[in-house]
């Protein structure tokens, strides 16, 4: 690294008019559900904004656990219960997409590094 180069700057201010209380829920199973209460400055519940709730769960794979999370578009723990098993669905399915396709990035990576070059041709 360059002696002169400057680290990159990090802005470590807390955003004070966006604060949460977070509360964890588990069926201890397959189930981890967060809820996002908002909270004003002084700690007390801020009414003006509904809470957040997402969804969090890990597969097992021969590389170790895989992360599976979501946003559960709920009002409250119940519903958030309820959309869990869908939304865990819509994200697995996500994933196993994004890894198809770095599948075939590296497929047609390797077939582009494999090229056999002819000198004059």
């Amino acid at each position: 690294m360059d002696e002169n180069a400057q680290p990159q700057e990090i802005n470590f201010t807390v955003d004070k008019k966006n604060l949460y209380r977070e509360e964890s829920f588990t069926d201890l199973k397959v189930a981890s559900i967060r809820r996002l209460s908002p909270v004003n400055l002084d700690g007390t519940d801020d009414r003006t904004r509904t809470p957040i709730f997402m969804g969090h769960t890990q597969l097992m794979s021969p590389e170790g656990p895989v992360p599976i999370q979501s946003r559960l578009m709920a009002n409250n723990l119940v519903e958030a219960m309820d959309e869990f098993p869908g939304a865990m669905d819509k994200a697995l399915a996500a994933i196993i997409e994004n890894l198809k396709e770095l599948q075939k990035q590296e497929e047609a990576k390797k077939a582009e590094d494999s090229r056999i070059i002819v000198p004059g041709r």
